[in-house]
């Protein structure tokens, strides 16, 4: 219907609203209203005489909703389809499907896929051959497949996280509609061009030739694509495209760090007939320097997404300086042409005014990733020790030279050097002015174009050896080094051999200058292992791949067809080289579909004459339901409204009226009689009040009656001598069942394992679980200690044991050690050395302790709770020995019955309890004294 998505199956059933005027001749009779007149005998006598009446005419309201509904009736007759399929063509020759599978067709991918299944069902239906031809594979073989294959072909398809070049694609094409002859081509167009959309455009009018091409370039979401981020001095932006300049568009860019956790949120903003715009985001530099990947919310695509490494991170640099020039005139210094040269992509920090060593000893307190040294001299034994340990793990020292640095001897450079320094061009030299004449092709600064128009007039010199050139980075003509360096340990040490300042050359005015800098800073982040630019090494350092992007920007493993790149690598991604991480984990290489300067526009597709056809985003759907639904309705409030006006109603009531009553009274009384949720979320409110109005402790109703009073008792004893020792007053214990009650209300649950009892359901393990995650804690007690058979592992091979391994295979559970000596398990309130119960032969087991030097205690399974351990694990009856019968007696005896045996038991239950509502407050230094002094030491 003229392009509005609306298809008749019947379309000469609309001839019915012809009739419509009719209906409305016929419809607008009505019956008139019978009247009521008051029935006295005497008036009888004067209306004796009959009238005649006449039919009124219905309201035109009414009327009109009448020819509503049947016109209802007769578009519902007729079939409407709103989102018809495209009507297939009367064509016998084959099918040919050319599909845009690179990045930029991610983002409509399911509507490309959905319209290319749709033209090979109309294909299938008549019997025709379909080829498809995907343009990202110029090698691959163009065959016709039946409808069948070709649709599990295209399942296959995936789109690519590069940007395709299709003019490779185009012999192949042109090669197999020769071999074809004729043929109908369909092009499904993401309608962008990434490079050489005219090139292909006009190859593809030359190969097609006079056969019918249909291009499908509309309907589809727009392609967006992130690129050039940069993290200034005061904010991280990026920029965001588009292909077609549109009318306004916002979005969001979303920072996320290397766990995938949110950053921070960037708007941006297209005005109308703007293809570019920008995204910043203004957060602080030590958050900035975590992002590690941007994307556009809400679009899937490898060209939406920017991953950034270390080379995005701004870093910090503490500049020292050893001339006292730098006070006296500043904008001669040397440390403004360093300050200007790094403030574009680095935080500059100057030391404080006063002596070069005190500079030095500030920065690496704190920290610093990298330290230039502007002509500074001698340094004390102490300062060029901490120096020596901060490169080797990992800090860069760029040194320029000076008279100072000319005079002293210092190991803190890459090479020996002369003493002394060579001046060129002066009135008592023979020699000239140097230019420079190339950088190291294995060095930081290879590929920087060589400046013709910066000379040196004074250098020092290094100690020619044989190790001298591979320690180059940049020379002058006459062979001299200009700059060299070294890696020693994790760190790096460079040398410009001239001053920072314009005493020496003139390199200080030059752009070289900032990106010789540039790239020293680059290679501060991938000192970790030998990096790209670090002399020394025997040709171009290379990375694997790590993880790759697909196209639809998410992470995976890296194909087959992944090969390794340099590490100075800065190009877009490529077949071989897809978008990724390639490197070492702790510090990879940032490979993205688009590099900073691509652009992308939209494909101009007049040079081919096609049809256009436009992509559906929505499956068909048939609307007889809907209209013949509302034509009922309409008819049911007309027979209302009819009612009404006669009153039909009105006299049915009057009639009905007793019976009516009735029935209301019997219908209230059965929504009385019905049961109602009130009564349940009563009863889980009180449970809650009950919970909360008092500290209590809960245990795992088990079903079993014996255990389940015993656990009971040994809970109500243990929470008597809490009274009497403690300042806890806690409530009476609570028996639970975790698939029913609410578990955060209790911070201790105790679990008595039955041998043989069936594994709970999986709804109460995930309560449980989460519960533990939450900062619960949760004490299984086997009860079987003295159960356990002699040897090693003894205590694990009980029936209790087998059983709460059963329980525990479905749990998230850390990794578990008994409790060492020094947990603050043993000392929350009393000072401890075992935990006995009824038993004292097991072992008590807890989370196992982090190791000081790694970082896994952030992502340990169920840790929570200011440290306090999820699962405690014992096999020594707790409840057992806690257990006491109303006169105060205990109800069972202790196993092996030693002194005070049942004292340490209340004791370690103490413990367990305080270690549960304080947490490793006990773990605190400020408690050393106190406990040392206890203890005797």
């Amino acid at each position: 219907m003229g392009g509005f998505p609306l298809a008749f199956a019947q379309p000469l059933m609309l001839l019915g609203l012809v009739s419509l005027p009719v209906l409305w001749w016929l419809l607008r009779v009505m019956p008139p209203r019978p009247q009521r007149i008051a029935f006295p005998p005497t008036r009888l006598l004067f209306d004796i005489t009959p009238k005649e009446e006449t039919p009124s005419r219905s309201p035109w309201w009414l009327t009109l909703l009448r020819l509503l509904a049947a016109a209802l009736v007769i578009f519902a007759a007729a079939g409407p389809i709103w989102n018809p399929q495209t009507a297939g063509t009367v064509s016998t020759a084959p099918l040919t499907i050319l599909i845009d599978d690179g990045w930029s067709a991610a983002a409509s991918w399911d509507a490309r896929v959905r319209a290319a299944d749709e033209l090979i069902a109309n294909a299938d239906n008549n019997r025709r051959g379909v080829a498809l031809v995907p343009l990202s594979e110029p090698t691959r073989d163009i065959t016709i497949l039946p409808g069948g294959t070709a649709r599990v072909t295209l399942r296959q398809l995936a789109p690519k996280p590069y940007s395709i070049d299709r003019v490779d694609a185009l012999p192949a094409l042109e090669r197999f509609l020769r071999a074809t002859g004729d043929s109908e081509i369909v092009w499904l167009s993401d309608g962008v061009d990434t490079g050489r959309g005219n090139d292909f455009t006009q190859g593809l009018t030359k190969a097609i030739g006079d056969r019918t091409l249909t291009i499908y370039d509309g309907g589809a979401a727009p392609a967006h694509a992130l690129v050039a981020a940069e993290n200034a001095a005061a904010k991280m932006t990026v920029k965001v495209l588009r292909a077609a300049a549109g009318g306004p568009e916002a979005g969001i860019v979303r920072g996320l760090d290397a766990k995938g956790s949110p950053v921070g949120e960037a708007k941006f903003l297209f005005t109308p007939n703007e293809r570019e715009t920008e995204a910043a985001f203004d957060l602080p530099v030590e958050l900035r320097n975590d992002i590690a990947r941007l994307e556009i919310a809400s679009e899937r695509s490898a060209g939406a997404v920017q991953l950034l490494d270390k080379r995005w991170r701004r870093r910090a640099i503490g500049i020292v300086s050893g001339t006292t020039a730098d006070t006296a005139q500043p904008l001669l210094a040397s440390t403004f042409y360093l300050t200007r040269a790094l403030a574009p992509f680095a935080d500059v920090r100057q030391g404080d005014r006063g002596a070069p060593q005190q500079a030095i000893t500030q920065f690496l307190d704190q920290k610093l990733p990298m330290i230039v040294l502007a002509d500074v001299g001698t340094l004390s034994p102490e300062i060029r020790e901490r120096l020596n340990a901060w490169i080797d793990n990992g800090g860069v020292l760029v040194r320029f030279a000076g008279p100072r640095l000319a005079q002293a001897e210092d190991d803190l450079v890459p090479v020996k050097l002369r003493r002394g320094d060579r001046s060129l061009g002066g009135s008592l030299t023979w020699e000239k002015p140097q230019r420079m004449a190339s950088f190291a092709a294995d060095g930081p600064f290879a590929g920087l174009p060589v400046p013709k128009d910066i000379t040196v007039t004074r250098q020092v010199l290094a100690e020619p050896n044989a190790a001298l050139a591979s320690k180059s980075w940049a020379s002058l003509e006459d062979g001299t080094p200009l700059v060299t360096g070294e890696r020693r340990g994790k760190g790096l040490v460079s040398l410009f051999h001239v001053s920072a300042d314009m005493r020496w050359s003139d390199l200080p005015l030059s752009g070289t200058f900032v990106e010789m800098l540039r790239r020293v800073v680059d290679i501060s982040g991938y000192t970790s292992t030998p990096g790209a630019g670090v002399a020394g090494e025997t040709g171009t350092e290379t990375v694997a791949p790590l993880r790759t992007l697909d196209g639809f920007g998410a992470f995976g493993p890296p194909p087959s067809t992944a090969k390794p790149l340099s590490a100075d690598y800065r190009d877009r991604a490529t077949p071989e080289h897809p978008p990724g991480l390639y490197g070492p984990a702790d510090g990879p290489l940032a490979v993205n579909a688009l590099a900073s300067a691509d652009r992308i526009a939209p494909l101009d597709f007049s040079a081919l004459k096609a049809n256009h056809a436009s992509y559906t985003n929505a499956e068909p759907r048939d609307l007889r339901g809907i209209l013949l639904s509302t034509a009922l309705a309409l008819f049911l409030i007309d027979a209302i409204i009819v009612a009404l006006l006669g009153g039909a109603i009105a006299s049915l009531f009057r009639r009905r009226a007793v019976s009516a009553m009735l029935a209301v009274a019997l219908a209230l009384g059965t929504v009385t009689g019905m049961p109602t949720q009130v009564r349940a979320d009563q009863a889980s409110d009180d449970f809650a009040v009950k919970a909360v109005s008092q500290t209590r402790l809960a245990y795992v109703v088990t079903g079993n009656a014996d255990v389940d009073g015993i656990v009971k008792s040994g809970l109500t004893g243990l929470t008597l001598f809490l009274a009497q020792r403690t300042a806890l007053e806690a409530g009476e214990p609570i028996g639970i069942d975790p698939a029913k009650d609410e578990l955060s209300f209790f911070p201790l649950i105790y679990w008595p394992v039955i041998p043989g009892a069936p594994k709970p359901p999986q709804e109460a393990i995930n309560r449980i679980d989460a519960y533990m995650k939450q900062g619960g804690t949760v004490l299984f007690d086997t009860r079987d200690a003295v159960e356990a058979p002699g040897g090693p592992n003894g205590e694990s091979q009980t029936p209790g044991m087998q059983t709460l391994r059963t329980i525990l295979s479905s749990l998230d559970v850390p990794e578990l050690e008994p409790v060492p000596p020094a947990h603050v398990l043993t000392k929350t309130f009393f000072l401890l050395s075992d935990f006995p119960g009824r038993f004292n032969s097991g072992p008590t087991w807890v989370e196992a302790l982090p190791r000081e030097d790694t970082d896994e205690a952030a992502s340990r399974p169920a840790r929570g709770g200011d440290g306090v351990s999820p699962i405690i694990i014992t096999s020594n009856d707790f409840a057992g020995a806690w257990a006491m019968r109303p006169d105060g007696q205990p109800m069972l005896p202790m196993v092996p019955g030693e002194p005070r045996q049942r004292e340490y038991a209340f004791r370690a239950g103490v413990n367990i309890v305080m270690y549960t509502l304080t947490g490793n407050y006990k773990a605190d230094q400020v408690h050393a004294p106190a406990l040392i002094e206890r203890l005797g030491q």
